[in-house]
């Protein structure tokens, strides 16, 4: 029987983030959920506990393996997080430990795996590099056979001081891989072999982004001539039309993430495209909200459609799941996943009543396909 298994990634530990702050983490683990899918509801299936700060997740295109990031500053003495592999329960969703690597860098916060399935890619936020790891065949991860040490700053003298990388995103074809950079407003672009599993800096380095403005994450349409970057500083929206040859972006527009009145302080976090490609969503940490737009699948311009309260505080991640029905969100300092339906007309986000609670989650990700 189908059903679609939500992988929730939490912190465990107390964590000093960038902005100077100690975040106490209260999560066991990784938690696994079994989505209703007519209702939005989730079901605890099963804990997998012993994990350290797992915060960001991603599951391999067979999904037959989940890697999780270890978000560490050191690890056996040495300057470095890890990352964790792990084999998935065909049956169940549960996952068996496989091995644990070192990511080269402090605080790993973001794991990507290429379509292939044979290269993983981590981000290390603190010291700002990004390291590829090759997948063995039983999923177990080799040594870091890539590590990029980023250099540089930008002009915020607390939060830009040095390179911050966060996040890793692959292109549609596999071909590139894109790092925005937090602390340097750059969005690093390498090209990739994934037999070698390395990544060298391509020909057009980097696109660079508004001064101050702290680009967090990057996502592709489904039709991947266009591409969408949030920025987590001045929260803003970029939107980007996609150079798939060269591996180049060429900025079409920029939207702020927040409402016109909003004056508190706000700083943005995830993005995702629906499956359809004609809405937008971002995460306001601050203002507690999803902001949503229409695409406009011709030209990738954006329309805003306004925003939906996340029914918690500081919203980290969410998901959309495969079908593109429901948008769950991961509040991480109210302890809970909200589950919201989209409304296929005009991406408005409606409230299901399903709150599942979850002690610091971070991280949203989905595997369907289950017995």
């Amino acid at each position: 029987m189908h059903k679609t298994l939500v992988y929730v990634g939490t912190y465990t530990d107390p964590i000093l983030f960038g902005s100077g702050d100690i975040f106490q983490g209260k999560g066991e683990g990784i938690y696994i959920f079994e989505l209703n899918e007519t209702t939005g509801a989730l079901d605890l299936r099963h804990t997998i506990k012993d994990v350290t700060n797992p915060s960001y997740l991603a599951i391999d295109p067979s999904r037959r393996f989940l890697y999780a990031v270890n978000e560490l500053k050191t690890f056996e003495g040495k300057q470095s997080g890890t990352i964790s592999a792990f084999a998935v329960d065909p049956r169940s969703g549960s996952l068996q430990f496989l091995n644990k690597k070192l990511t080269h860098g402090t605080d790993p916060c973001h794991v990507a795996v290429d379509k292939s399935g044979k290269v993983v890619f981590v981000a290390n936020f603190m010291s700002g590099s990004v390291c590829a790891l090759p997948i063995q065949p039983d999923g177990s991860l080799g040594d870091a056979s890539t590590i990029i040490q980023h250099q540089g700053s930008s002009v915020d003298p607390k939060r830009q001081s040095g390179p911050h990388a966060h996040s890793t995103v692959l292109d549609p074809a596999n071909k590139f891989a894109f790092v925005p950079d937090l602390g340097l407003d750059r969005v690093m672009s390498y090209r990739l072999d994934l037999e070698q599993a390395t990544m060298t800096p391509n020909e057009i380095p980097w696109f660079q982004v508004k001064p101050g403005a702290g680009p967090r994450h990057l996502t592709f349409a489904p039709d991947g001539r266009h591409a969408y970057i949030i920025d987590e500083l001045d929260s803003t929206m970029i939107s980007v039309a996609y150079d798939s040859e060269r591996g180049s972006f060429q900025l079409i527009e920029t939207l702020s993430t927040l409402p016109k009145d909003f004056a508190g302080a706000s700083t943005c976090a995830d993005i995702h495209v629906s499956p359809s490609g004609e809405f937008l969503f971002g995460s306001n940490r601050g203002h507690d909200s999803i902001a949503i737009f229409c695409i406009d699948r011709g030209t990738g311009r954006l329309t805003a459609q306004g925003h939906q309260g996340t029914g918690g505080r500081i919203p980290r991640s969410f998901g959309i799941d495969p079908t593109g029905t429901f948008l769950l969100v991961a509040n991480q300092s109210s302890d809970s996943i909200v589950t919201f339906r989209i409304d296929q007309l005009h991406g408005k986000l409606v409230p299901t009543g399903s709150i599942a609670n979850v002690p610091t989650p971070t991280c949203v990700t989905f595997a369907a396909g289950g017995q």
